[in-house]
């Protein structure tokens, strides 16, 4: 018998599998567990002296990532994570707002290009790929 897992539950494994990774690369990290609106990690590099907010999406499988242009905003970083099974490393791939907004046709595909925009738009795998482990984003 499996059991169903909710988003909340894999929300909060990709925002604490991120701030593993962030911790371990001598960054600082600090959840904010839902305490700030549309923040889920603040993200502070010392040998750079620069703080960063972090937007973390988070899937159990490949599929796409489901947001809304609007929501993006182009100062934060965004990490989307693929968590696979737990018999498979997990995907990070990390990418600034300023980058999605200066693609929207390329990051969302066909959402927005429609005479009338899908009403649940998202942000495609596969321009994702080239971010895969673009941890460097923390050190600019």
């Amino acid at each position: 018998m499996t059991r169903k897992i909710d988003a909340q539950t894999t929300g909060m494994a990709g925002e604490f599998l991120t701030a593993g990774k962030l911790f371990k690369r001598g960054y600082q990290a600090s959840i904010t567990l839902g305490n700030a609106k549309h923040i889920d990690i603040l993200v502070y590099n010392p040998e750079i002296d620069k703080s960063f907010v972090v937007q973390v999406k988070t899937l159990r499988k490949k599929n796409c990532f489901l947001i809304k242009k609007e929501s993006i905003n182009k100062e934060h970083i965004y990490v989307f994570i693929v968590l696979y099974s737990n018999d498979t490393q997990e995907e990070y791939f990390i990418v600034k707002g300023e980058d999605i907004l200066s693609n929207i046709d390329e990051f969302f595909g066909s959402s927005y290009k429609r005479e009338i925009p899908s009403t649940m738009p998202a942000i495609n795998y596969n321009p994702l790929k080239k971010y895969l482990n673009n941890w460097s984003v923390f050190d600019e």
